[in-house]
């Protein structure tokens, strides 16, 4: 669904003018989430998984990594929740603090398309901006799909390092294994790493972002409409899930960790954002 939202010439267009701050982004929210949750004491895979649903797009980044590196569900349930809370307390305040400070449309499409996690709350963002400022934009969602594809090179990325992991382990654990298995073991490893871990469903996020690019959707009656309202139906569906998940004794004992982690990383991108559309506001127009 979330593919068939997306259109790679917006992408090309406004939205390829923020790309190096969403790279920047993307390294700062992992480097943040790993070296803080190392000190946190927090597992490898909710700091992936917060670093992730910070940088590119919130849970649906956090549900394609958790399969690619094998999270646990209540490592998923908790990077969801620190996600989210900052998520909501992002989409409710950046169009008052835009507005306040008298950013420009553009300005405010940078940093709400950056810097809020979740596309539905870039959406409510960019909504709520518009009605303040007497306007009718979309700039924020074009930055913000524009962040979304970054999610295929990422999933790649993580689908090589996890094969990596799972190789080294089974190296180490077969001790007795002749030099010519190993060749043989790691000829295959080159071969198929994607095939083996990386996630079908990706494949398909580009096939459909293919064709609404070059218009089949527009052909169709209604498709347009069905897919966004679909995708939003299903991500909330899922989130629904989560909750079910989570327990808020348990939130508050062992999970308050991955909320400082999520807090820690979302200032951090926020400050990245906001420091860009400052610094280089000529550049953004």
């Amino acid at each position: 669904m979330a593919g068939a939202t997306l259109n790679f010439k917006e992408i090309l267009g406004y939205g390829g003018k923020a790309l190096p701050l969403i790279i920047f982004n993307i390294i700062l929210a992992f480097s943040v989430a790993y070296l803080i949750g190392r000190k946190l004491q927090v597992s490898a895979n909710t700091s992936t998984l917060v670093g992730a649903g910070t940088s590119i797009c919130g849970g649906t980044a956090i549900a394609t990594l958790a399969s690619i590196i094998k999270a646990k569900e209540i490592e998923i349930a908790y990077a969801m929740t620190a996600i989210f809370l900052f998520d909501i307390l992002a989409a409710l305040s950046y169009p008052y603090l835009a507005t306040s400070l008298g950013l420009t449309p553009n300005q405010f499409g940078f940093l709400a398309g950056t810097a809020i996690n979740d596309t539905s709350s870039v959406a409510a963002a960019e909504a709520t901006y518009n009605v303040l400022n007497n306007l009718d934009i979309n700039l924020a969602i074009t930055v913000k799909l524009t962040r979304i594809t970054m999610l295929i090179a990422v999933a790649v990325v993580f689908t090589i390092i996890t094969f990596r992991k799972e190789t080294k382990m089974n190296d180490t654990s077969d001790n007795k294994a002749t030099s010519t298995s190993q060749d043989t073991s790691e000829k295959l490893s080159v071969g198929q790493t994607v095939i083996k871990v990386f996630p079908k469903f990706i494949l398909v996020f580009i096939f459909m972002a293919i064709l609404n690019t070059v218009g089949v959707f527009q052909n169709i009656s209604g498709a347009s409409t069905f897919f966004s309202k679909g995708y939003k139906f299903l991500n909330t569906t899922a989130l629904a899930g989560v909750g079910f998940k989570i327990n808020f004794k348990d939130l508050v004992t062992k999970g308050v960790k991955p909320v400082i982690l999520g807090g820690c990383t979302w200032l951090a991108v926020f400050a990245s954002s906001f420091l860009f559309v400052l610094i280089f506001a000529s550049f953004i127009g």
